[in-house]
């Protein structure tokens, strides 16, 4: 029987809905890029391996709502640090991560020291987390299981546009991390193709565990006029305010609405925080477009699905890159949970998530996007059709109670 800490693991716990064992229980979760458990992915990951018998602690950068430095929640204790920067440029990521790097290792070992673990489960980005899961790997003989949340080449030159010395970097490090890990997770297949091919990961050490949504967490509620700020119909927006999810887009698609369509009775909710927010605001104003946009920031839970319960459309502008083209976007799901007919440039994944639940505007053609929030917007029958499929297709297929044993099979198989 393993150890750690000097104390001795738990025995074999059998969980009797999956018929998944497992030997190693204690599990640290390290995730660099949004706290917990505001980073519902991670969150969901946690709480499933707890109710499995794991016993988990993760280890977050703090955010706003979430200052405290520790805190156990539902049974899972959480350490968090403050990060010296909000990055935007390559200099303030390589201070970010070098930072959070430093501050990761000195908690996991407070953690090691306290609670013990058995497994280091990291969250990308950055890829550099495998610094930390090899070093307990090679000298205490844990196990390392990488969940790939983010392909970091294609988001580098998404956010930078070139594919440079850093870029190279970028790809050198991923694969090191496949080649550190005992077991990784994909966020699809697009991004399990990538673990095999470009990490050279034994496909058998690969399991594909979406970010399904909760409907318990997502729930219909009805709406609040208030967020339409006196016009007929409100445009909804869920997710981070970064360049490369195409914020700008939305922005010229308001003003071809507002100006070319002359459609005065539409507002546009965009909930969501980010590095880029700023720079949005100060575009809806020189666009002309500042009074018929709401940027609520980040908000609670409650407020945001009071704005998503309200929007008779959501958008998902992302723009149409290599990055994009393969990831899941959790609003998609997130929207389709809702029962809302969605917008969106023409992308693969989003394509495969929410099928007939979506428009599909050409890629990057913010005219088109304005065309088909247009088309939706008048006519209500399709937008009920497209969001009863979407709601019936996260109920049956998507939501994470189907993701859950996928996860807990990845596990079964890293503590063979």
């Amino acid at each position: 029987m393993m150890a750690f800490a000097g104390k001795e693991l738990d025995p074999v716990i059998q969980d009797k809905k999956a018929g998944i064992s497992a030997v190693a229980t204690g599990v640290l979760i390290l995730v660099e890029n949004l706290p917990s458990p505001f980073d519902r992915r991670v969150w969901q990951e946690a709480t499933t391996l707890r109710s499995n018998g794991y016993e988990v602690s993760i280890i977050c950068p703090t955010g706003k709502g979430y200052e405290a430095r520790y805190e156990v929640l539902d049974g899972i204790h959480i350490y968090r640090y403050t990060l010296p920067v909000d990055a935007e440029n390559a200099k303030g990521y390589l201070i970010e991560y070098f930072w959070a790097l430093f501050w990761t290792f000195v908690l996991s070992w407070r953690v090691l020291l306290t609670r013990g673990f058995d497994v280091i489960h990291a969250c990308n980005p950055p890829d550099l987390l495998f610094l930390i899961g090899g070093f307990f790997k090679l000298f205490l003989r844990k196990k390392f299981l990488f969940d790939h949340h983010d392909i970091n080449p294609e988001l580098y030159e998404a956010k930078f546009g070139r594919k440079d010395f850093f870029w190279r970097v970028m790809v050198w490090l991923e694969r090191l991390t496949f080649r550190t890990a005992d077991v990784s997770i994909a966020t699809n297949e697009s991004y399990k193709i990538i673990a095999i091919e470009r990490g050279r990961m034994n496909p058998a050490k690969v399991f594909v565990v979406r970010s399904g949504p909760s409907l318990d967490r997502l729930q219909i509620l009805p709406p609040n006029e208030a967020h339409k700020h006196g016009r007929k119909y409100l445009v909804g927006y869920l997710g981070v305010m970064g360049k490369q999810e195409g914020i700008d887009y939305l922005l010229r698609t308001a003003r071809h609405i507002i100006y070319d369509m002359l459609r005065t009775d539409i507002h546009f909710g965009l909930v969501g925080g980010g590095t880029a927010l700023g720079e949005m605001k100060a575009l809806a104003m020189e666009l002309g477009v500042s009074d018929y946009v709401t940027f609520t920031g980040r908000i609670p839970d409650p407020e945001m699905l009071e704005v998503l319960n309200t929007a008779d459309v959501c958008v998902n502008p992302d723009v149409a890159n290599e990055m994009n083209d393969k990831s899941t976007m959790n609003k998609i799901m997130e929207y389709m949970a809702l029962g809302k007919a969605i917008v969106q440039f023409d992308l693969t994944e989003g394509r495969f998530s929410a099928q007939e639940a979506s428009l599909y505007a050409r890629k990057n053609d913010e005219v088109d996007m304005a065309e088909k929030i247009i088309w939706l917007l008048d006519h209500p029958e399709e937008r009920r059709r497209m969001g009863e499929f979407g709601r019936n297709r996260v109920r049956n297929e998507l939501e994470w109670k189907y993701e859950a044993p996928k996860l807990l099979k990845a596990y079964e198989v890293l503590c063979r």
